[in-house]
């Protein structure tokens, strides 16, 4: 095997692994009867404690104006991703800008946001990220509902109405390699294609792979320095599971 750090788009860190969890935030849409309905989304925040203001981390996205028509029906839009510690998350925070426009036939309307929402959406979500999983998240607006006509003035308001909700898009594989002597390297292979990699621990042995799609892999685990190399079958991948291995002694 060769002694390569990553392999495929489900990347794994080489170094210590840390206790987190990847999400993928994206952007859906309930029906509406209006032609457009954009929305300028400038950033994207996930919290993730109990909504304290320490614990907001922002999400890397690329800020525009989205139609939300656009993603009617099942289609959806990635609008960014971020590692989070793993553990709970308890909102998300969406900061809108001034952009946001509604079209009905040849006739374009700005939408106007009421000022108490300038500082941001904040939507529950109440979620628990396992380490190593990764993670969709859905940000559901309902343009319909989310429109709302000003009396007989002519003018729209955006007052968003918005569901949330997360799905494990991914599983995991954990355990132990030792003696650390063996410098051993440890592999997550489909049939005959390498996923992923890890590289344990050199203190302790551990090691976790990361985002590996719902399958049955087999663990090769690569020694040196004399040190046999070992393979572990049937190892069953399930989305928002790590699978654990348990400790794996490699012998001379």
């Amino acid at each position: 095997m060769l002694a390569l750090c990553a392999f495929t788009f489900y990347m794994t860190s080489c170094s210590k692994n840390q206790q987190s969890a990847r999400v993928n935030v994206y952007l859906t849409d309930d029906p509406a009867t209006y032609d457009e309905v954009n929305i300028d989304i400038q950033q994207v925040f996930i919290n993730t404690g109990d909504g304290s203001a320490e614990n907001w981390k922002e999400v890397s996205i690329t800020p525009g104006v989205y139609n939300l028509l656009e993603f009617r029906n099942g289609m959806d839009t990635l609008l960014g991703s971020i590692e989070l510690p793993a553990g709970k998350i308890s909102q998300i925070r969406l900061v809108l800008g001034s952009n946001n426009s509604l079209k009905e036939g040849t006739n374009t309307y700005n939408l106007e946001t009421p000022s108490g929402q300038q500082s941001g959406l904040k939507l529950n979500v109440q979620a628990e990220l396992t380490e190593g999983i990764t993670y969709k998240l859905w940000i559901d607006f309902d343009a319909a509902r989310s429109v709302v006509k000003a009396g007989n003035s002519g003018k729209y308001l955006l007052k968003p109405v918005i569901r949330t909700y997360t799905e494990a898009l991914s599983g995991a594989i954990k355990g132990f390699v030792l003696p650390a002597a063996a410098e051993p390297w440890v592999y997550a292979i489909k049939v005959t294609d390498t996923v992923a990699s890890a590289k344990p621990d050199t203190a302790t042995g551990y090691f976790l792979i990361k985002g590996l799609p719902e399958a049955t892999y087999q663990l090769g685990i690569d020694a040196s320095n004399g040190f046999t190399d070992k393979t572990i079958s049937n190892v069953i991948v399930v989305n928002g599971v790590v699978t654990n291995t348990g400790t794996t002694t490699l012998t001379q």
